[in-house]
C-alpha cells in the first residue's frame, strides 16, 4: 500500500524540547498523533531504553506509515479512529506525553485527561495565533508549571505539575 504524506521542516520543530526531556526520564511515553519526525526519534530512543511507548493515531493513512516499519514489544499503536478510545487507555502515569494529533480540537480533551498524570505534556503549534484552532489557553491553569520554546516556530509548550521548569533550557 502507497503512502501519500506531505511533510514540512516546521513539523520538527518540537525536537529540541523532546529530546532533552527525553533525556531526563526514564518511563512509559504517550504519543499523541504519529509523525515522520517523531514516530521514528521516540521509536528509537525507547527500544534503546526497553521504555514503552505508545502511539495513537486517528488518520489511517499516518497509522499505516508508522505502524508498518515501527511495531515492537516496546513500542505498540492504537488506531483511535475518530478519538472514540477507552480512556482507561492513557489514565495511567506517563513521563513524556507528546501532543500532536488531527482533529485541532481534541488536543485539549486528551491533555485535561492527563494533567495529573503526566510529568511531562509536550504541546506542539502553541504560538498565540494558534490559540483559536488549539484552545491550549483554555488547559494552561490545570499546570503549575509552564515553558515555551518561541525560538522556533510553530512553537512549543512544556506543562507539568510535578516538575518545576525554570531552569529548562533546551537550546
Amino acid at each position: 500500500m502507497a503512502t501519500n504524506i506531505n511533510v514540512s521542516i516546521r513539523y520538527s520543530s518540537f525536537l529540541p524540547v523532546l529530546l532533552e526531556i527525553m533525556k531526563t526520564t526514564h518511563g512509559d511515553v504517550l504519543e499523541l498523533g504519529a509523525g515522520v519526525f517523531s514516530t521514528p526519534i521516540l521509536h528509537w530512543l525507547c527500544q534503546k531504553e526497553k521504555r514503552n511507548l505508545l502511539t495513537m493515531e486517528s488518520d489511517w493513512t499516518w497509522f499505516y506509515f508508522a505502524c508498518q516499519y515501527y511495531r515492537t514489544d516496546y513500542h505498540k499503536f492504537i488506531y483511535a479512529k475518530r478519538w472514540n478510545y477507552d480512556e482507561n487507555t492513557i489514565k495511567k502515569s506517563w513521563d513524556v506525553v507528546l501532543v500532536d494529533h488531527s482533529p485541532s480540537q481534541r488536543r485539549v480533551t486528551e491533555v485535561r485527561l492527563l494533567a495529573n498524570l503526566a510529568k511531562y505534556i509536550i504541546l506542539h503549534d502553541s504560538n498565540q495565533s494558534a490559540d483559536r484552532t488549539y484552545r491550549y489557553s483554555t488547559i494552561y491553569p490545570l499546570f503549575k508549571y509552564r515553558y515555551d520554546l518561541l525560538k522556533v516556530e510553530p512553537t512549543t509548550t512544556v506543562l507539568s505539575n510535578f516538575v518545576d521548569l525554570k531552569d529548562f533550557n533546551p537550546l
